[in-house]
């Protein structure tokens, strides 16, 4: 029976069973077989009668205990392992491992995390298996747990290359970004680990490091494979800065740019970086595109003011390949370009609506302030849908470019009573409240609004710029003088400043959402913006650069939106900025978006 099982013949192995038992008595040896043989089949009946039919000592067995806890483990069958678990008397440490495994595997990794901590002297696997329960938890508790474990480890464990690599993976599934750069900078590294590591970075908004993890793979002789590559590209798209994106693509092998998940994954980089025209170039060397290709696409487009080529390629998609992230997308780019009858007419055109979709469509409204059509919308959805905050944040934010007050408020105090659990995205609300209050002049109630955030305890992103120039990346926050060249910069704001005030701006003091110190003034306030410092950067460079590409985290202001358009046109220069929600395309006096942001 052994050799049959070792050759994964597992029906033969049990008809071999069949004339055993009747010609024989059946030892533990011979039943752990037949036991085997049904949990690779899944023969759950077989398993139970011959489970039935033994006798009390091998049911007290341990080696058929475990057996038996493994094979209903693998059938689904969680509350028998259970029992054949708590009927035994004397438990060993493979009782606890085989519990704690198919827990692992039935979704159950919590009570594997209460097993283990009944456990005296636990081994290797055990703690291999509680850490890989700590990640699939991934909660606070999973993880403090799962550090008090990993703290207390005696110094075998901890040399132990299974358990380590056991915790890393739980450090890294965790956001534990300490501990997981500890265990990786103090290990052998192999491309799986760097790929672990990678993918950290990128989940935690860390671009840079995994481009630097790259460089040292290299360093270190590790070959990446197509994984590395698509984490390269994620880490790249979040980025946003071009000339990454190029570097890193010239270094992937020809023979892996026709992988199409690379294709995909390239599509959507370029268009995060404003490249269209390098996304059609590998949406047209695809022969058969399917639904993430388009969708894709239709995104670039979307994100870079293209709402018309983004329709025009919906038209031509086939209809058995449109999902509902294609349907979110394109009344997303709908949105970003103003065309609200288009958006309207595709939405028609849905038959599954999901809370998305429905989303999209009420921000297209909002931006073009069509508020009451947008309310009905929220209220349609919400008659038979639980409640869903985005679509009222998207309410919010039309508000906010409109000034509408009264709106913000409706809309604020709407947002908690439905989502009083909601903290972060509740902040995120008061933020946009507080900021439409200054920029009719209630200052004093905006104030009131920050100090209770403060007291409470909740935090503001903070806004942050970045440029590149000559391979340096760097990085500015509003009114920053931390930078080795801040005098330059700031006299390059004030020759900004005048020209822009000789070609007619007037700097909009609506976007000022603090009370002016003593010293400062609507100009001075408004100039020294993370994006300005960004773009004085890039003009205090010899030579000046004629296309400039700045990202930002937040959303780009209304001041600075109008400043960069008129100085597209009086330094004759291109300028790329992206901000949270698209990205902006400046060239003589005008924006890709069209006003629409």
């Amino acid at each position: 029976m052994k050799k049959l099982n070792d050759r994964k013949e597992f029906v033969k192995a049990l008809d071999l069973f069949d004339k055993l038992k009747h010609q024989t008595i059946l030892t533990d040896r011979i039943l752990l077989q037949a036991f085997k043989a049904c949990t690779q089949l899944g023969y759950l009946e077989r398993g139970q009668i011959i489970h039935k039919n033994l006798s009390d000592s091998l049911l007290n067995n341990s080696y058929i205990q475990t057996s038996l806890i493994n094979f209903y483990m693998q059938c689904g069958r969680v509350n028998d392992a259970q029992r054949v678990f708590d009927s035994s008397v004397k438990k060993t440490p493979v009782h606890y491992g085989s519990m704690m495994k198919g827990l692992i595997k039935n979704k159950r990794a919590e009570k594997a995390i209460e097993l283990f901590s009944r456990i005296n002297n636990p081994g290797e696997i055990h703690l291999c298996l509680l850490f890989n329960s700590c990640a699939h938890v991934h909660t606070k508790q999973a993880l403090d747990f799962g550090k008090k474990v990993w703290s207390e480890m005696s110094s075998i464990h901890h040399k132990n290359e299974f358990v380590l690599n056991s915790a890393f993976d739980m450090f890294v599934k965790c956001g534990d970004l300490e501990n997981a750069e500890n265990i990786f900078a103090n290990n052998k590294r192999v491309v799986i680990s760097f790929g672990q590591m990678m993918k950290c970075y990128n989940e935690h908004s860390m671009p840079m490091k995994t481009i630097d993890l790259y460089e040292k793979m290299k360093d270190e002789d590790v070959e990446a494979n197509s994984i590395i590559f698509l984490l390269l590209i994620d880490a790249c798209g979040q980025l946003g800065i071009e000339s990454r994106c190029r570097s890193i693509v010239n270094q992937i092998p020809s023979t892996m740019l026709n992988d199409f998940k690379l294709q995909n994954a390239l599509i959507h980089m370029w268009g995060k970086v404003g490249c269209v025209n390098e996304a059609e170039k590998v949406f047209k060397r695809i022969d058969q595109p399917d639904h993430v290709t388009y969708t894709a696409m239709i995104n670039s487009y979307g994100l870079n003011g293209m709402g018309h080529a983004a329709i025009e390629l919906y038209h031509q998609m086939p209809s058995e390949m449109i999902v509902g992230k294609t349907c979110t997308c394109i009344l997303n780019a709908c949105s970003h370009a103003g065309l609200v009858d288009e958006a309207r007419a595709i939405f028609s055109t849905i038959q599954m609506k999901d809370k998305w979709i429905y989303t999209a469509m009420i921000d297209c409204l909002s931006r073009s302030f069509l508020f009451d059509e947008a309310k009905q919308l929220i209220e349609k959805y919400e008659s038979d849908q639980p409640p869903y905050l985005p679509m009222h944040m998207s309410l919010l934010s039309g508000a906010r470019n409109r000034n509408d007050i009264s709106l913000a408020r409706q809309t604020v105090q709407r947002m908690r009573e439905l989502f009083h659990n909601a903290d972060k995205f509740l902040v995120s609300a008061s933020i946009l409240f507080t900021n439409t209050l200054a920029s009719t002049g209630e200052l004093e109630e905006a104030s009131q609004i920050r100090w209770n955030m403060t007291q409470s305890g909740a935090k503001k992103q903070i806004g942050l710029s970045w440029t590149e120039y000559n391979g340096e990346i760097v990085q500015f926050h509003v009114q920053d003088r931390s930078h080795p060249r801040t005098s330059e910069l700031y006299d390059e704001l004030n020759r900004l400043e005048k020209e822009l005030i000789e070609h007619g701006h007037k700097f909009d003091a609506r976007w000022i959402t603090r009370p002016l110190m003593p010293d400062a003034t609507v100009q001075s306030v408004l100039n020294s913006h993370s994006e300005r410092l960004a773009l004085a950067y890039n003009f205090i460079q010899r030579p000046v650069p004629s296309r400039i590409q700045i990202v930002k985290n937040l959303r780009i202001c209304g001041d600075c939106h109008g400043a960069i358009k008129l100085i597209s046109k009086i330094r004759r220069c291109e300028i790329i900025v992206r901000d949270a929600n698209r990205i902006h395309h400046f060239a003589d006096g005008k924006c890709s978006c069209d006003d629409h942001f």
